[in-house]
């Protein structure tokens, strides 16, 4: 049976569900055609995600429209790190990483099965690191800042390490020149499970959300924007609305001119990119930052498993912001920099996946990206749209929190924010360690469903077959692509691989291998036609072809 999301807010019970929140497309189009809404929301990354739970929990009616899907811009691509950044001190922005240490913090209290806490070592090196032991020294006081401005809560301060401890943790490190080591303690999550988490949050509370919904205009009385034009499976709806909120990060520009033919262009787009290789080539236990030669910009190499993703840039765009893949030269830079770190050689043909993303930047268009800082952007434009850019992951609770207190503003209304305290799906009753020791399918699924995880073990339970990898080599089930057309508004094989499941990044020619098995889970749930189902899954094998070819771009054949 199908279900929809009440429409009125019900506050942290939202985490607690009974039964699964299952939505059902056609009959949220429905509601997006017939409805006003206090404030819809165009652009479904995790700051747009933020503000829709943020208004409803405040309990307007709110709405949400995604052009593509739920974090296929900038919010899947991004480092995955929820953290101050040591950089923002090194920078002088001691208030941005404060703030951002006490938003990491509700993250792990409010979303526990998604963000966890992960240690971060620098190895100090005698030459040829990102500091010799001189530095170290210095480099400690900063540490020390972070421990003291915020970076306390995670319940651990940093610490130093001998030359066995760091090997211990990182065994491949070039132990030539090694002195030591500094570690100290952040937070990762899985980008896009964070934001398809936050939007279902936002729908258990009562808002209507909706990916595959492009605003191809606004909707105006008066001079002042009262909702949106969006075109959605073929249709067009008019979305009528007391208030608009464009969050579509590194396209702001674009939607703000349809707003105002006098706009200037703000945004800035920094790219940066992420390779991922195979755990036992590089065998670390946490994060290793290391230096790339030559260079000013560290890289971070991170356990993911059975894989290690290594990143990032950080370097002026000018293409489509569409068609942003790691090219062969930025993949080459970050090899360079872990065979300069490590023993062994990597080369291409251990790079298993790779995603390119863009930071929408606001500021000048002079200096390097790098040095610029994340602080966000919100205003109230001339025809009374709120617009929010810059920012990044960690504090995008307080971004939704911000841009509905602008929304506030233009609708004459009061109401404090509530998702400071907010939990969200999954997250009520989730323990940690108790799922971590359960190991197998239990952890697995634990660690991205959370208390949720109970919904999809009931599909497996059904239908035992479904408890069969979908991915070869990953283990993800096909009750979890089933769960993801049924709950989370998947409608393409790529939603399923590249956001749903992460296959796409973690494995990437496994996942082209499986696209057809998962076309047929959706031609059987969705009921498509065969040539629908085709045109989706050719669709993802021709994505992942062009991105391989800019990756290997020169390379022999």
């Amino acid at each position: 049976m199908i279900t929809l999301p009440a429409r009125k807010p019900r506050s942290s019970a939202a985490a607690t569900r009974r039964t699964p929140l299952l939505l059902d497309r056609q009959a949220l189009k429905r509601r997006l055609a017939d409805d006003t809404y206090d404030v819809v929301v165009i652009g479904g990354g995790i700051t747009g995600a933020y503000a829709v739970l943020d208004a409803v929990s405040r309990g307007l009616r709110a709405a949400l429209v995604e052009k593509d899907d739920f974090a296929s811009g900038t919010s899947s691509k991004s480092s995955k790190m929820v953290h101050g950044g040591l950089r923002y001190i090194e920078q002088g922005n001691v208030n941005l990483v404060r703030h951002s240490l006490l938003e990491r913090h509700r993250f792990r209290k409010n979303a526990p099965h998604l963000v966890h806490r992960l240690p971060f070592l620098f190895p100090v090196l005698e030459k040829e690191g990102v500091f010799d032991a001189r530095l170290a020294k210095g480099f400690e006081g900063l540490l020390w800042t972070y421990d003291l401005v915020g970076g306390w809560r995670i319940g651990k301060l940093h610490q130093r390490l001998t030359v066995p401890e760091v090997l211990a943790q990182a065994p491949t490190l070039r132990a030539e020149n090694l002195k030591g080591g500094l570690v100290y303690f952040d937070a990762r999550t899985d980008d896009a499970r964070l934001v398809l988490t936050v939007v279902r949050t936002a729908a258990a509370l009562g808002a209507t959300v909706l990916n595959g919904a492009k605003a191809e205009g606004l909707l105006t009385q008066a001079g002042r924007v009262s909702g949106a034009r969006v075109s959605v499976d073929g249709d067009t709806i008019d979305i009528r609305s007391r208030a608009v909120v464009n969050a579509t990060g590194v396209w702001t520009d674009e939607l703000d001119a349809k707003a105002d033919e006098g706009h200037r262009p703000q945004v800035r787009p920094a790219k940066g990119v992420h390779i991922v290789v195979p755990w036992e080539k590089v065998r670390i236990n946490c994060t290793v930052t290391v230096p790339i030669p030559g260079r000013a910009r560290r890289a971070t190499c991170t356990r993911w498993g059975d894989r290690v993703v290594l990143g990032t840039t950080d370097e002026d765009y000018q293409g489509s912001p569409d068609d942003v893949h790691c090219t062969r030269r930025e993949m080459e830079f970050l090899l360079e920099g872990a065979n300069t770190a490590f023993e062994g050689t990597l080369t291409e043909d251990d790079v298993v996946g790779s995603i390119g993303g863009l930071r929408p930047l606001v500021g000048g268009k002079e200096g390097a990206t790098l040095d610029m800082r994340r602080d966000h952007h919100i205003t109230i434009g001339r025809t009374g749209m709120v617009t929010v850019t810059g920012g990044k992951l960690t504090t995008s609770r307080h971004m939704g929190e911000l841009v509905i207190d602008k929304v506030m503003t233009v609708l004459g209304r009061k109401a404090s924010s509530r998702t400071a305290k907010l939990l969200l799906l999954g997250g009520a009753g989730y323990d940690a360690e108790a799922v971590a020791a359960s190991g197998g399918l239990a952890a697995h699924l634990g660690e991205r469903y959370g208390t949720e995880a109970r919904f999809v073990g009931d599909l497996i339970q059904e239908d035992p077959s479904l408890a069969e990898p979908v991915v070869a080599g990953l283990p993800y089930t096909r009750a979890e692509v089933v769960y993801a057309v049924r709950a989370e508004l998947a409608r393409s094989v790529d939603d399923v691989l590249s956001r749903r499941l992460r296959a796409r990044l973690f494995a990437r020619d496994a996942s082209a291998d499986a696209a057809e098995a998962v076309g047929a889970v959706l031609g059987r749930e969705l009921n498509l036609p065969d040539a629908e189902v085709e045109r989706s899954v050719s669709a993802y094998l021709a994505s992942v072809r062009h991105e391989k070819s800019v990756l290997l771009e020169g390379a022999a054949a």
